[in-house]
């Protein structure tokens, strides 16, 4: 090689870089460096991104030329875009794995063929440019670099997610001069970043140059709290120099108001009155410190975090925290995301109530903090470190090992320090987090002893509490006792032993259609003063975007879409939102989940409003309208004047209500009333619904007239005025509706207990597949025909089973056909009690295609389920089959809505309807059958069917999240021994 090889020596972390420091940007005037809202605009900011040459190699050994040599001819190199990956520009392929290593694990040794990249760009320097102290920055470079100027070594450096600056101050020259940069894909320190994403290398965030003067201030340590009165702030900043110490000229504002000024090296206020800072009002202070022709300015809030009778305070007031993990994640990109995909995140989530986000499983750019400052945040920031491989070794299994290797102490410390350093002086930072899933040992251990000792102003957090042998215990270091996924029945059961506040780091897996239960946690957590809240996993869906079908639909390719030997498939796709940004339905749920207001009724024509933030009076930000629904029809709607609602507290508003006669509701609807730096006026926040008058289910009576019946060997035709319907008495089936001489479906109307398994079905599907469920067929045993002056009974007993399976289901299924051709179906199952929970019952439809239009009166507009539906009301909705296709990366049962009264699918004129007669349905319209959806890996294969696909359910089982966390509560599990089905069919 023609490089030394630091690269596999856990002990070199980096050569010749710049003590770290906190992150800020110098101006050369006090007036550029107030009003300059990006780092942009600062003459002193030298950005080297844009086009860079670039020559890749499939193993570091392949490197032979000293290509950072002055002059080296660099016409034979490729261009690549500085930030990026080279994985997303046709060098190497993308992989994707989750927890196993994607190399031998032989640390601190590469045992594996180790792409690298060579980098090479020019760049122009001034005489007043070398009057300068010059420091090259880079904020992003996976996974180690060596770097060059006009062909010196520089230095080397490693840790993916953390800066790197270097001096360059004598390497530079007056007008061109040259910088070389080779990467390596992996290093020793990859041991430390297993962490549960694409695969990618490159120098992937900023790259620049700082102009400084020769005499600087360093760093900066600003401290920013209240009192013990919570009334006044005290604000203190600490510096550090480079070169000669002289005096800073310090300017605090409060906006655009002066409220002190100093010259000293250190600065200490009392700011009076203080407006301290929290995520719903991020309010920030300026502080414009100046120093030998430069000007730094911090924004920065005044808060305090503290845990008090194992209660989470902000300011003395109990918080929840309503987060999400968010990876740096774009799918045109990786992980080479820009200021303006971060800033779009922070809108989204601020549009849908998120007030927390974990930065799953590294820091940041330095920006983003900045960013959670301004817009409120409270962040949870990660150091770069996962040691997840370990868990996988097939011949040891020693979760703690590397967390316990001496040799790796240095570099667990090193990563620790770099996000203390850089981020320490960021409001939104409440918790510090020393990683995830790297086992529990000494090195972790002691890097929370260095995190309290430098900082005893935020908390700290480390969920990877397992030691050698599996063991999962309290982290005995950490403030805050946290876990991932843990079912709501495991928390209740253990939490009187708990002495510490609970944050649950990881939760409701939103991988696909998913998750179920966010309601359920959430009222734990309100209930629960213990429970600070917790974070989604995750926040977007990862996948790598590779142009478009024909017909223009965007294909994302996952896991195994790149011929790896190893990867984890489409669990990477698990996100709140597509990889483009748009919200999932998951996402819909959760927001209303964590809505600000709630309602829920009191006595009479009251309804009690419980404000769910920890700050704000609700009615200051807040409008809330109703509707009044009378069998799905809005009978009344208004304004309501609400009264002030402290934070935590409630009142009463009662309305006068309009005269109802059916299955009646009022929906209330919170909308801001101002706008906001995220969030416009009018935006809908959440809502809540109330039942107002119970639903009674239809009576209705056969039309007495006479029905032809002709039976057959094998079938059994019912024939009307108006209609003639063919069953199948072999199956117990209708083979064919026809009605007014239009077919609505000439394929049997089968029973169905299958579901295209969702994501969160990758577990249980293997009982459901054991139980056969699957490939479930159905026998008639014997159909009874009962002909009266009401019409024809068709009675018949019915099995489920399939091959090497006992019976899985008896089915007595009786119909009732009057001549109007409806049919009234009174359907009773009774399944093998020693068989598991159903995916669902009912009945599949194959509808002629002219039959696409929907009109249901349910839970809609978006999908439903019984663990799934707080995004969704009941109300009267109209749709398509088209429109009810839920388009999921990986294809999965989609699109139910529970709480069905009544659905009709036409042509626009003619159609049937289908209406309950018991408790209300759930159903399903589709262009795709179970099969389709379950055989096909992504979305952009799939294949319609000839029909619409009619899915007519009793029940569906619940969602759940078990692809990487619980199954469905046992109240949501459809595990009924005895079913009664009952609705009418009715054709028009």
């Amino acid at each position: 090689m023609i490089i030394e090889n630091y690269f596999e020596n856990e002990k070199i972390l980096r050569i010749n870089t710049q003590p770290q420091r906190a992150y800020f940007i110098p101006f050369s005037d006090k007036s550029s460096a107030l009003k300059s809202e990006r780092r942009e605009e600062s003459d002193r900011f030298y950005l080297l991104n844009g086009e860079w040459d670039f020559l890749y190699f499939k193993d570091i050994h392949d490197l032979e030329e000293k290509f950072f040599v002055d002059g080296y001819d660099t016409s034979s190199f490729d261009q690549i875009d500085v930030p990026s990956v080279w994985q997303m520009r046709g060098f190497d392929k993308s992989h994707y794995i989750n927890s196993s290593y994607p190399f031998p694990f032989d640390p601190p040794y590469i045992n594996i063929d180790n792409p690298a990249g060579a980098y090479r760009r020019e760049f122009e320097l001034t005489e007043n440019d070398l009057t300068k102290k010059l420091y090259l920055n880079f904020e992003g470079v996976d996974s180690c670099y060596y770097v060059w100027v006009n062909g010196e070594f520089v230095g080397y450096n490693q840790v993916s997610h953390s800066t790197g600056e270097f001096d360059i101050t004598e390497k530079v020259r007056l007008g061109t001069n040259n910088l070389s940069v080779l990467v390596l894909k992996l290093c020793d320190g990859s041991y430390l970043e297993d962490q549960d994403k694409f695969r990618t290398s490159g120098i992937f965030r900023d790259v620049y140059i700082l102009r400084r003067e020769k005499n600087h201030i360093k760093d900066i340590l600003l401290r920013a709290l209240p009192d013990k009165t919570y009334k006044n702030g005290e604000v203190e900043v600490t510096l550090k120099f480079e070169g000669k110490e002289k005096k800073a000229k310090f300017t605090l504002f409060d906006g655009d108001k002066e409220l002190y000024k100093s010259e000293d090296k250190t600065f200490t206020y009392t700011v009076e009155n203080a407006h301290l800072w929290n995520a719903e009002d991020p309010y920030l202070y300026t502080l414009l410190i100046e120093y030998e022709g430069e000007s730094i300015v911090q924004r920065f809030g005044i808060r305090e975090i503290k845990i008090k009778n194992r209660v989470v305070l902000l300011n003395n007031t109990p918080i929840k925290l309503k987060g999400v993990n968010r990876h740096d994640s774009s799918p045109f990109d990786g992980p080479a995301v820009t200021y303006e995909d971060v800033l779009l995140d922070l809108t989204l989530m601020k549009n849908n109530n998120i007030n927390a986000i974990r930065t799953s499983h590294y820091p940041n750019a330095p920006y983003f903090t900045e960013l959670c400052d301004k817009y409120g945040f409270y962040v949870i920031d990660e150091a770069d470190i996962e040691c997840h491989g370990v868990v996988v070794l097939p011949f040891e299994y020693d979760y703690g090992k590397l967390a316990s290797d001496e040799n790796f102490k240095e570099a667990w410390l090193d990563r620790v320090e770099r996000l203390y350093e850089r981020d320490k002086n960021r409001t939104s930072v409440i918790m510090w987090s020393i990683g995830n899933e790297a086992g529990w040992g000494e090195n972790a251990r002691a890097c929370l002893e260095y995190l309290h000792k430098v900082d005893n102003t935020r908390l700290t957090h480390y969920e990877s509490g397992r030691t050698k042998d599996g063991t999962l215990d309290d982290v005995d270091g950490s403030d805050v006792y946290s876990k991932m996924y843990t079912p709501i029945s495991d928390y209740l059961e253990k939490r009187e032993n708990f002495i510490k506040p609970f944050f649950l780091c990881e939760y409701a897996h939103a991988m696909g259609n998913g998750p179920g239960s966010l309601e359920d946690y959430q009222k734990l957590i309100y209930e629960d003063p213990h429970f600070v809240g917790g974070c989604v996993w995750e926040w977007c869906d990862h996948a790598v975007y590779s142009g478009r079908t024909p017909d223009g639909k965007p294909i994302y390719l996952y896991g195994g879409d790149f011929k790896e030997v190893y990867h984890d498939g489409n669990f990477c796709v698990d996100g709140l939102v597509f990889p483009d940004r748009t919200p999932s339905n998951s996402l819909i749920e959760f927001k209303n989940v964590i809505r600000p207001l709630r309602a829920k009724k009191g006595k009479k024509n009251s309804f009690v409003f419980i404000n769910c933030l920890d700050f704000t009076e609700i009615s200051s930000i807040l409008d809330v309208y109703y509707e009044v629904s009378d069998n799905g029809a809005i009978i009344s709607e208004g304004k309501i004047d609400l009264p002030e609602i402290l934070p935590h507290k409630s009142a009463n508003v009662t309305l006068s209500l309009p005269k109802l006669s059916g299955w009646s509701h009022i929906r209330f609807i919170y909308v801001t009333k101002n706008e906001s730096a995220l969030i416009n006026k009018g935006e809908i926040l959440g809502f809540d619904q109330i039942e107002l008058k119970e639903r009674t289910p239809l009576t209705i009576s056969p039309a007495k007239s006479e029905v032809t019946v002709k039976e057959k060997e094998n079938t059994i035709e019912i024939e009307g005025k108006n209609f003639l319907y063919t069953y199948n008495k072999v199956k117990g089936a209708f083979e064919s509706l026809i009605y007014n001489n239009r077919l609505i479906t000439d394929k049997k109307v089968n029973f169905n207990i299958w579901r295209a398994p969702t994501d969160n079905d990758r577990n249980i599907k293997r009982d459901w597949q054991m139980c056969g469920y699957h490939r479930a067929g159905q026998r008639c045993y014997e159909t009874k025909v009962k002909v009266s002056d009401s019409g024809v009974t068709l009675t018949s007993v019915i099995s489920l089973n399939a091959i090497i399976i006992q019976r899985i289901a008896t089915i007595k299924a009786e119909y009732k056909i009057d001549a109007d051709g409806r049919i009234f179906a009174d359907i009773k199952v009774d399944k093998e009690p020693t068989f598991h929970d159903l995916p669902r019952f009912g009945l599949r439809f194959f509808l002629n295609s002219n039959l696409s239009k929907l009109t249901y009166f349910g839970r809609g507009p978006v999908e439903s389920y019984a663990d799934k539906k707080e995004g969704s009301f009941i109300g009267l909705f109209e749709s398509s089959a088209e429109l009810e296709y839920v388009d999921y990366i990986k294809p999965q049962e989609h699109g139910s809505h529970c709480d069905t009264d009544f659905l009709e699918v036409s042509d626009g004129e003619h159609g049937l309807r289908v209406t309950s007669l018991s408790a209300p349905l759930s159903f399903s319209l589709s262009r795709y059958t179970q099969e389709e959806l379950e055989s096909t890996a992504h979305n952009f294969e799939l294949k319609e069917c000839d029909d619409n696909v009619l899915c007519l359910d009793y029940k569906q089982n619940g969602i759940g999240s078990n692809s990487c966390g619980p199954k469905p509560l046992e109240k949501y599990s459809f595990n009924e021994k005895s079913s009664n089905f009952k609705f009418i069919i009715s054709m028009f």
